[in-house]
Formats: C-alpha cells, sequence, structure tokens
C-alpha cells in the first residue's frame, strides 16, 4: 500500500492538493499507476501551470548519517551548505573553508538543521 503523502511525492503535488482532489488516504500501486498513466484534469491543470522555479518535494540526505527524507522546502529556507539530523554535534560536520562563517538553521524538514557557510566580509 502507498500512503497519500508517498502518492503526493511520486506525482510531485503538495499533499494538501492530494487531499483536496480526493486520493485516497492508501492507495495501491494499480490505482497511483493509473493516476500516472491518466491523470485526472486537475492534475493536468497543475502541471501546466508550473513554471518550474521552486520544487514542490526536495531530498533532505544528512551529512553525517545519511538519513533521508522529502520535504515541502519553506520560502525562508536559503541554500544550504549541509543538513545534519539535529542530534549531531556541528563537530561532526566538515570544517568551513578559511574565512567562512557558518550559520546553524534548526527546524527543517522534520528533523534536521540546515547549516549555510558564507564567506566573511
Amino acid at each position: 500500500m502507498i500512503t497519500r503523502r508517498d502518492a503526493a511525492q511520486r506525482l510531485d503535488i503538495p499533499l494538501q492538493m492530494a487531499t483536496r482532489h480526493g486520493v485516497p488516504t492508501t492507495l495501491t500501486e494499480a490505482q497511483l499507476r493509473e493516476i500516472e498513466d491518466s491523470p485526472p484534469p486537475w492534475l493536468v491543470q497543475s502541471r501546466a501551470n508550473r513554471t518550474g522555479q521552486k520544487p514542490v518535494w526536495v531530498d533532505l540526505v544528512c551529512t553525517v548519517c545519511g538519513f533521508a527524507e522529502k520535504a515541502r522546502p519553506k520560502k525562508w529556507w536559503p541554500t544550504f551548505t549541509f543538513v545534519s539530523c539535529a542530534l549531531h554535534q556541528p563537530s561532526d560536520l566538515p570544517r568551513p573553508l578559511r574565512g567562512d562563517r557558518r550559520e546553524e538553521i534548526p527546524g527543517i524538514g522534520s528533523r534536521f538543521v540546515g547549516w549555510v557557510d558564507t564567506p566573511l566580509d
């Protein structure tokens, strides 16, 4: 069985859109394949409206342990140099380049911290 969240990720649509358009809470592989092969009008319209500038889902992968999840990117997220699980220490990451400063951004996805290295002025 496939969850609605997994279906939304595979269809590359927000979870809210899947819910609003009646995608069931669980689907079989055959049901999802049917939606992919013969998309309903709302899905065709959604894909036609896409500008391609902002992804619907991003892959977050911990630099330290490799744990991964898909998440909806937020408008306020900068481009991360590294992403790590919140339980890891900053010293577990590669050191910033000489002359760079590192900023910690907690609350990324369900359990991540984003790290941004920028040159000192």
